[in-house]
């Protein structure tokens, strides 16, 4: 027995090593739509570290060329954890037009993905191709060198992300240059992604292309013309024997300008938040798992809402609508745009602390987002479903029974017939009469040691006490001690308030509500507002200002939710 137990820990310790090893293979192309006679590269990336052989490429002969490959790898150290990378680059010529497949590899003891790749004849990828022999070329040299530029779609609404595309063909040695970016007015242009290289052949001769993407985002409708983009180097000639000493020859060339036509704002639109995006994500977290939360206690709530083809500025504020029976309080915001080319991604995260201030059933209703699909040119609908919460009281609160219990426990009883034995049951009740009076007065003792501590207690904690420790909390920083000790003073004159939510709905004056409600976002919220204890010590310094029986209460927050909602 104890043999078959060893044998089986000893191969769970030496399978741990493997399953600590785990890889991932990935492959990827660096473009996915390619003109006949240009190169694509194919990555094959082995996640994890390790090595790996030559993969077989064989499957590939049916619609490609192989014309090379290579091999990196990279490791990242992020918060002391290590990420190790390698990447097999194969470069490929597809052999005919049309949608190419290519087909699962075994890399590295793992099975990759298929990928499709569109090959298009020569010619079809940009409108304003310009090849070595096209006139109106500003290169000195066309044979030599030439751009092209094209925007894709051709078309788009105002606030949409357009891609801009350029590149650049050189069939010489490039001894440096730059790229002149056009400058427009009331446009949105930034680079989206890293260069990509490849080759290509145009008019019987070989090109090596430079491509760029960049994100163009026009501001208003109308007709919309993009200046040329320039570059401007030096080549050098080999065949020269001068290109050795420094005589390289200037090089200059331009791509012809782009025009396109910027849409208003559709009709069908009118009257929503414009959000022109590619794809739209709206999620609600940190919602708790079993539906129940507790009075004065802050549910964290957070708000994510991420677009794809929209930077984050173009993105509406966050915001809870004004819940019944709690009070939202807004905390801290993250925004930021990310590039996963060929899009941008703006990103808005919104906190809220959602604090209930009475016991009974609490509703978040349906949250809705209204945006625009470019892909569909529809309108469409983002949502968050309603959710009810059961909220407890406050812990430590008196629990009232439901109306109608019996509070009266009712015990069976069984009739029994005790033998005629006088003597013996007279010595029992004297028994138990002894021990009653022994047990009421113990009983009345420890009623009078107990009215001793609470009067010694209330002569210690008298309200002048308290106000003098809750302006000592006030002077400090730390917001737990000053909403424990505001609430302690409060419950000296007013016994039966559980939180700070029921002590401002108790008051009439609007300098001590708006102080506590600081204290508040401070203390749920995170708020970094300065000046809060300040404010705590001269709202209350003359004692609290209480409501009348009679009087309303009043919100202290403004609207806090500009989408719409539906409550269930």
């Amino acid at each position: 027995m104890w043999r078959r137990v060893f044998t089986v820990v000893l191969m769970l310790l030496l399978l741990s090593p493997l399953a600590a090893t785990a890889v991932e293979v990935q492959a990827t192309l660096d473009r996915s739509r390619v003109s006949l006679g240009e190169t694509v590269t194919l990555n094959l990336r082995l996640q994890g570290g390790g090595s790996a052989n030559r993969p077989d490429l064989s499957a590939l002969a049916q619609d490609f060329i192989v014309l090379g490959s290579s091999s990196s790898s990279s490791l990242r150290i992020v918060n002391g954890s290590s990420t190790a990378e390698l990447t097999y680059g194969v470069a490929l010529r597809p052999k005919r037009v049309g949608m190419l497949q290519i087909p699962s590899l075994n890399f590295a003891g793992g099975i990759t993905q298929p990928l499709q790749l569109e090959v298009v004849a020569v010619g079809a990828r940009g409108a304003d191709s310009k090849g070595p022999d096209s006139k109106g070329s500003d290169s000195k040299g066309p044979e030599d060198a030439f751009m092209e530029a094209s925007v894709d779609p051709a078309s788009g609404y105002v606030g949409q992300q357009l891609q801009y595309i350029v590149r650049m063909y050189f069939a010489v040695n490039l001894n440096g240059g730059s790229l002149i970016e056009p400058k427009l007015d009331g446009v949105g242009l930034s680079r989206v992604g890293d260069e990509v290289d490849y080759q290509t052949e145009r008019n019987g001769r070989r090109y090596s292309v430079v491509e760029q993407h960049y994100a163009l985002i026009p501001q208003k409708p109308g007709h919309l013309e993009i200046p040329p983009m320039l570059f401007q180097g030096e080549a050098m000639d080999m065949s020269n024997p001068d290109a050795f000493f420094g005589n390289p020859k200037p090089i200059s060339v331009a791509s012809s300008p782009v025009s396109i036509e910027v849409r208003s704002i559709p009709a069908a639109a009118s009257g929503i938040t414009w959000l022109p995006a590619h794809q739209l994500h709206l999620a609600l977290e940190g919602l708790p798992a079993g539906g129940e939360l507790r009075v004065g206690e802050p549910l964290n709530l957070s708000m994510n809402l991420e677009a794809t083809g929209l930077p984050y500025e173009a993105l509406p504020p966050l915001s809870l609508p004004t819940l019944d029976g709690a009070t939202v309080y807004p905390g801290k915001k993250l925004t930021g745009t990310r590039q996963e080319a060929p899009w941008l991604v703006g990103r808005y995260q919104q906190s809220f602390a959602v604090v209930p201030n009475r016991p009974g059933t609490l509703t978040i209703p349906e949250i809705t987002l209204t945006w625009w699909n470019v892909q569909t040119d529809r309108a469409e609908v983002a949502r968050l479903p309603a959710r009810s919460f059961t909220v407890l009281p406050a812990a430590g609160a008196a629990v009232q029974a439901p109306p109608g219990a019996d509070h009266t426990a009712t015990v069976p009883t069984t009739p029994m017939t005790a033998p005629n034995t006088w003597p013996w049951r007279g010595i029992a009740f004297g028994s138990l009469a002894l021990w009653l009076l022994s047990l009421l007065g113990w009983l009345g003792w420890r009623r009078r040691r107990a009215l001793a501590e609470v009067v010694a207690v209330d002569v210690a904690q008298t309200p002048r006490r308290l106000r003098a420790t809750f302006l000592a909390a006030a002077r400090g920083d730390d917001s737990a001690a000053q909403a424990r000790s505001l609430l302690a003073w409060a419950r000296a004159e007013r016994p039966a308030l559980q939180n700070l939510g029921e002590l401002a709905a108790a008051l009439g004056s609007e300098p001590q509500q708006a102080a506590i409600a600081a204290l508040q976002r401070k203390h749920y919220a995170g708020s970094t507002e300065s000046g809060v204890g300040e404010r705590l010590a001269t709202a209350f310094r003359d004692g609290f200002v209480w409501r009348d029986v009679g009087a309303a209460a009043t919100s202290l927050l403004p609207p806090l939710y500009p989408f719409s909602t539906t409550k269930p």
